[in-house]
């Protein structure tokens, strides 16, 4: 079994948290753009065997997937639901991926070790980055640069003006003995970033900064992120995705992300282990990665969404 295949079987649960009482409210905001997109689809198809982790919108309506399976780009309509291949992966894994506004794609290899940007019109990839890494796995855009994680080495890479660099992480970061390091995303005042461990104190969160690498963990209440993957930050509120727990946990956090508070938590039957997530309009869009059934060619995969909180 390939490391990336071991790595994701091992996801299991740790703990279970409690569901939070109380329903998600939606703002006036989310509520109206909802209403204005009430008849694109809340469900759509993935090709059979891709194997979806990650996903971007940037500033048109169209999703971006990338696949475990050989590293292709799937572009999608949110208004349709229709989509195609845009891009090659020539067998090297996709994870996590981001858009930026010229239409660059920053994508992180997986088990390749490697980072590749690619530009999401032509399909042509543009520059490939070797980390000497071990498993790249998810990315977040910043004013000026890029940054990825490794989910079993204790470091962040930062891709900025072409050039690679490997920033340790210290601090509060505990490294395990398995997957560790998860999604990212930055802190509501911009000033830091925000990295899911999966192994330390059960599940936590650690805020990082990025000009040295050291780590506190951020005051959830309690809550624990033992499956938490993608990170979506929508100016003060913060969703995590708990994969295997088929859930989203959603937090408000203060502006420099010491700490957050628990709010919602966002369940569906449609959940079928998602990874990540992205937003347009009021609602959310999740990829399916199915983690718990055997991948073949032939396995179906699919978008979900629902309201934002």
């Amino acid at each position: 079994m390939a490391l990336a295949d071991r790595s994701f079987a091992r996801r299991t649960l740790l703990t279970t948290t409690a569901a939070l009482s109380g329903a998600a409210l939606l703002g006036g905001t989310a509520h109206a753009a909802e209403t204005r997109h009430a008849a694109w689809p809340a469900q759509f198809p993935l090709p059979d065997g891709f194997r979806p982790e990650g996903i971007t919108i940037g500033s048109e309506p169209y999703a971006y997937f990338g696949s475990l399976a050989n590293g292709d780009i799937y572009r999608a309509s949110l208004a349709t639901g229709r989509g195609k291949v845009v891009a090659k992966g020539s067998g090297r894994p996709t994870v996590g991926l981001k858009i930026d506004r010229h239409g660059r794609l920053f994508l992180a290899g997986g088990d390749s070790a490697e980072i590749r940007t690619v530009d999401a019109r032509s399909g042509e990839t543009e520059q490939v980055y070797a980390t000497g890494g071990t498993f790249v796995n998810d990315v977040i855009l910043t004013p000026g640069a890029a940054w990825f994680t490794d989910s079993f080495k204790p470091v962040l890479y930062k891709l900025a003006k072409g050039a690679l660099t490997t920033v340790p992480l210290s601090g509060d970061w505990q490294q395990g003995p398995d997957f560790t390091a998860n999604g990212i995303e930055r802190t509501p005042d911009g000033r830091a970033l925000l990295v899911v461990n999966d192994f330390a104190d059960g599940g936590s969160l650690l805020r990082v900064d990025p000009r040295t690498g050291a780590a506190r963990a951020v005051d959830l209440g309690g809550t624990k992120l033992p499956n938490g993957d993608g990170l979506l930050l929508r100016g003060r509120i913060l969703y995590v995705v708990q994969q295997r727990q088929n859930a989203i946990d959603v937090f408000r956090l203060n502006d420099s992300g010491t700490r957050g508070t628990a709010i919602a938590r966002i369940t569906d039957p449609r959940f079928r282990i998602p990874t990540t997530v992205a937003a347009w309009g009021g609602r959310l869009y999740l990829p399916n990665a199915r983690f718990d059934v055997e991948p073949t060619p032939t396995t179906d995969y699919d978008v979900v969404a629902v309201r934002q909180v």
